[in-house]
Parts: C-alpha cells; structure tokens; sequence
C-alpha cells in the first residue's frame, strides 16, 4: 500500500512513486472504429492518422460529445477516463492511493469532473494541489518566485507568495501558446532545412513527417546546448541529413517567447526581483531561459523532470477532511532557502528615450510624465482630454527610476503593458506598448539617438 503522486499537464503526464519516475507520456488519443489508443502510442500515429487523433481532452475536459461526428458518442471525459484508466493498471499495485499536481488550466468544474471518473474507476485520490505549489519546495530569499510551464495548448505562469510557505498568489493560462504550436513551427524550420540542403522533402509523406515529430524533443535538447543540431530521417533504405543553426529555432519561437515575456513582466513591479523558475519541460526548449533572463531580468532556476509530482509527494498531505477532496493551494517548503542576489537590472530590451503618442514623441529625461483627463498643471502631463471611457484624470505615470524607466498606475481601471494589465508598476523597455481606457489611447516607447526631442 502506497502513495504515488500525478502531474497531469497534457504535455506530459507523469506518474511518481518515491523512487522513480513510473509513467511519463502525453495527453494524446487515437479514436479508430471502436478501437482507443492513449499516451505516446497515440502520438506516435499523429502524423499518420491525423483525423483520429485527439488532443485537446485534459486541457478542455467536459462532457460534451466530441466535434467529430464519427464519434459524437464520446466526449473528453471518456478520453481522460481511458488515459487515467491505462496509466492506473500500468503503474499501481493493490492498495495504492493517488495524489495529484493539476495545472492551473483546469478550474473547479473540470476538477470536480476529474474527481466522479476516478471514483467510477475506483482509484483512490487522497489530495489535490496545485501544480507550480508542488514544484516550488524552496524559499526565494529577496525575490518574487514565477513558476512557468507548457501545455499541449498553452504556457501558464503563477506567481507565488512566500509568506511561512508557498502559496498561489495568481495564475495566467496564455491560450494558443503551447507546445504544439512550437512544434509546428519547428517542424516548417527542419522541412525547409532538408529541402535546401538535400532536395529531399519530408512532409511530402506522413512516415517521414512522423519521424521528425518523433525526433523533435531529442534534437530540441540538443539546441539548447549545441549550435548546430543535425538532423536525420530514413526514407525508402535512404538516410537524409541536415544540419540546423540553433539560432533557426529560437527565431522560430520568437513569437511564442515573446508571448509569455509579456505576460510574465506584467506580473512583477517595478521593484520587484524576478526569481523565474522553469519546469524541465520549459527549460527543455531552446532559448527560452535566456530569452525570459534578458526580458525580464531577475534570474531563472531550472526543474529536474518529474519536479512536480516529486514536490507533491514528499509534501502532500493526505488525511482527508469532512467534506471530501479539496484544491491544496499552498505547501511548506521541504528544501533549503536560495537568496538571490538584487543586481542593477540589465535588460536587453533597450531604454526608452520617448514616449509616441499619435504624431508626437515625449522626452522621458527629466521631470516625470503624467498621463491622464484632468491633471494637474503644475506637474508635466500628457492631457488626454477626448472622450474615453476607462481613463482616470491621473491615470499613470511615466518616469526615470534607477536607470530604468517605469510606468506606475494610479488609476481604478488600470494600464496596460503590451495587453497586459500591469501590477501597480512595471519596467519599461523600448518596443512597449502602454494602453489605457477602453478601447484605448496606446502609447509606443522608442529610443531616439537626439534625446532632446520635444
């Protein structure tokens, strides 16, 4: 009789004892007549069966019948059923009782949803806890933790709060943004590579388009750490080669960096120390670390595979109050403190000399910057006097902190960082976009070399 602990992220779903990793694959499901396949031997037939193939169950999971009318008769919850059913008689012995790590992508419905399958599947679930809590087993001394992950569909970010242990301060799940759409992108990079370099197409049939999805996560490593990455697919007792820049990829992935580097500076204030901790899945994809440090700043801290569901079990606590499971927001830590170092921030997005609004660009340099309907005209404003709903008479301040230029709100509904509804304060850098009001008066920070624009 014993515990094993879950971490169900579409992307990869792992199953830990106290010893070892037991069950590692994602959520993909191959429906065929009567026939359902889950986990990696579902994603190994994607490219090859592609219309029988579904995906998007965990992230989306309800009671629905499935859009496919060849099988309206089922919904996502049968689909997670089989997985959770498959991995049960795989990894469990009699006696065993579970402890899951969910993503923040499922709310209370999916949850409760989750809980009536394990019941009709009489696997015994004893505790429910967040998963970035999980993952987070120590104290980031004089800095703000972030703990970021991937979906199938999505990247999540929860930013922690530190008071006795660690908690859920809030999360943000950025739809369309996940490991899916990276590999995609990926995919076009190494097709394109074979092409140039040997003539040789592989997405011209689904055994070799398959190949390279089935390479991907081998050669990803390998750009995270190398230059160059080679590549190679067997087609018809002929073995091709290509050879690709790691730089090709991280370009590849600029969208979906930058993406999250939004969402991720919004959630910190200006004086904030970012301490950005990335599951291995994350820190598996090349660039993304580097790329989170110098946007972002702070440092960044990287998971061993299986953290998750490694953090659940050694922490999780499984005597069940009155009123049956409920979702664990916080832990105790169960591992040393790490202080990081607060260092004049370096960010390589660039200091903003001028703020451009319309046809006009305004001198950061000096005095502060207040935008807003009605301010005061002692101080230096940018009057935005049209009608808008949204904007406050002193909406926000625009000014030069520490080397840095910061917007600050003062508003009650709030400013807006390249979409992104900012924390009180935030850092600026050049290419940002401010946005206040509904629909909006947006506002481009820009560097000029003559900083004695108007």
């Amino acid at each position: 009789m014993g515990l094993l602990a879950a971490h169900l992220n579409d992307a990869e779903i792992v199953v830990v004892n106290d010893e070892k990793i037991l069950y590692r694959e994602p959520g993909f499901a191959l429906l065929e007549d009567d026939h359902l396949v889950t986990g990696a031997d579902a994603h190994a037939m994607a490219s090859l069966k592609p219309r029988c193939i579904q995906n998007h169950y965990w992230f989306d999971l309800h009671t629905e019948p499935l859009p496919d009318r060849r099988f309206h008769h089922m919904n996502a919850a049968d689909l997670v059923s089989r997985q959770l059913e498959q991995i049960w008689d795989r990894v469990s012995a009699h006696g065993d009782r579970l402890a899951i790590a969910v993503p923040p992508y499922m709310v209370n419905e999916n949850l409760g949803l989750l809980l009536g399958i394990a019941t009709e599947l009489n696997i015994p679930i004893v505790a429910m806890s967040d998963a970035a809590v999980c993952a987070t087993r120590r104290h980031y001394e004089h800095a703000v933790p972030v703990h970021i992950d991937l979906g199938l569909h999505c990247s999540m970010l929860t930013r922690l709060l530190q008071e006795g242990q660690v908690q859920v301060d809030r999360s943000k799940v950025i739809d369309d943004c996940g490991l899916l759409l990276l590999h995609e992108n990926w995919l076009k990079v190494i097709a394109e590579a074979f092409v140039q370099q040997s003539r040789f197409d592989p997405l011209h049939t689904a055994e070799t388009e398959q190949a390279l999805r089935s390479g991907m996560e081998g050669w990803m490593m390998q750009a995270s750490s190398e230059a160059t990455v080679r590549v190679e697919v067997e087609f018809r007792g002929t073995t091709h080669h290509a050879e690709i820049e790691s730089l090709e990829f991280v370009a590849a992935a600029a969208p979906v960096y930058q993406n999250i580097v939004s969402s991720l500076r919004a959630l910190f204030k200006a004086e904030e120390t970012p301490a950005i901790q990335l599951s291995d899945r994350a820190a598996r994809m090349p660039g993304l670390a580097d790329t989170l440090k110098t946007r972002a700043g702070g440092e960044v801290f990287l998971l061993e595979p299986g953290a998750t569901a490694r953090g659940l079990i050694k922490r999780c606590q499984t005597e069940q109050k009155s009123g049956g499971i409920t979702l664990s927001r916080h832990m105790p830590w169960d591992q040393a403190p790490v202080i990081v170092e607060t260092v004049a921030s370096d960010l390589n997005g660039g200091l903003p000399t001028h703020l451009l609004f319309g046809h006009s660009a305004f001198s950061l340099q000096g005095a502060p910057l207040v935008l807003g309907s009605q301010v005061d005209s002692s101080e230096r404003c940018l009057d935005l006097q049209q009608q808008m709903p949204g904007v406050s008479r002193r909406h926000c301040v625009v000014s030069p902190n520490n080397g840095q230029v910061v917007v600050t709100d003062h508003s009650r509904y709030g400013t807006y960082l390249n979409g992104h509804r900012i924390d009180g304060s935030a850092v600026l850098q050049t290419g940002d976009l401010i946005r206040i009001g509904t629909p909006g008066f947006e506002l481009r920070l820009i560097s000029a070399e003559d900083h004695g624009g108007s």
